[in-house]
């Protein structure tokens, strides 16, 4: 039950009563189960845990980390870049794709071992540096960090050949960010978390244009193509599946260019539930 309930948080689903009562700490405990790092194509590796995603991302000029999960993984996602054979001073830039405790909570930790910049959104730069949000005291807090660079919708960051095109997708936070790059000759997203996860979409609670903002965010990704769909937490996209298929040899294990739309549709579908469960 406990870890359905965590489920349905992730889905955007209404929670049970029995949500009040969750045992958060065997959640967290379960989602930092450590999980051997690998290659998924071309330079992306998945440096995660069990049910936190992190992404590293090499060149010859340094690395790119996507994604601290929580506060006690920062030394999981550290041994796993080192267990890949890659330094962690060799990390340069920092990045975040929404400012919840379960993805920025070892960014203050990483950043302290690699010495990389944290680039993150603006929307979201204040609850990082605070360690919390203000429109979701209900969230645990997270280790303030501070943010180095401000991004913007659209950005390029650019590292030793590799280019990560930065989109703001909105909604789960008002600051979510996602990436697009190409790596291994295939187009590949690292999609923002798109649930609902217990956000507030009336006005008054804090964060008004969340409605708004979902919607334009499944639009605008409904726009866009990717052969590999990449999210922050493996269930997401059903990760384990893919990595069983992987080591087996398929080196196609991650492509699938439907699933982005796929996972919208899904996640709009929730959300359109969610939003009238509100309103009533």
């Amino acid at each position: 039950m406990k870890l359905a309930i965590a489920a349905a948080l992730l889905a955007g689903s209404a929670l049970p009563a029995a949500a009040q009562d969750t045992d958060w700490a065997q959640v967290r405990k379960e989602w930092n189960m450590p999980v051997a790092p690998f290659r998924i194509t071309g330079n992306v590796h998945y440096v995660g845990t069990a049910g936190i995603a992190a992404y590293l991302i090499t060149t010859p000029e340094g690395h790119i980390l996507i994604d601290g999960a929580m506060e006690e993984s920062a030394p999981l996602v550290a041994a796993n870049i080192a267990a890949l054979g890659f330094k962690l001073r060799d990390v340069k830039i920092l990045l975040i794709n929404h400012a919840h405790w379960d993805h920025s909570g070892g960014l203050a930790e990483l950043k302290r071992l690699t010495g990389a910049r944290l680039m993150a959104s603006a929307g979201d730069k204040p609850g990082l540096e605070a360690g919390m949000l203000d429109y979701r005291p209900d969230l645990d807090r997270a280790p303030p960090v501070k943010v180095d660079v401000s991004l913007t919708d659209g950005e390029m960051l650019v590292l030793g050949g590799t280019t990560l095109i930065t989109h703001l997708t909105p909604g789960h936070t008002k600051g979510c960010t996602s990436w697009t790059m190409r790596a291994g000759g295939l187009d590949i997203i690292f999609a923002c978390s798109l649930s609902v996860a217990g956000q507030p979409l009336t006005a008054g609670q804090g964060y008004d244009a969340a409605a708004a903002d979902f919607r334009t965010t499944f639009a605008k990704l409904k726009g866009m193509r990717a052969d590999v769909f990449l999210n922050f937490h493996p269930s997401a996209f059903d990760m384990e599946a893919k990595r069983k298929k992987l080591l087996a040899g398929d080196v196609r294990a991650f492509v699938d260019p439907g699933e982005l739309r796929r996972r919208v549709d899904a996640a709009k579908g929730a959300f359109e539930g969610e939003l009238a469960r509100q309103r009533h």
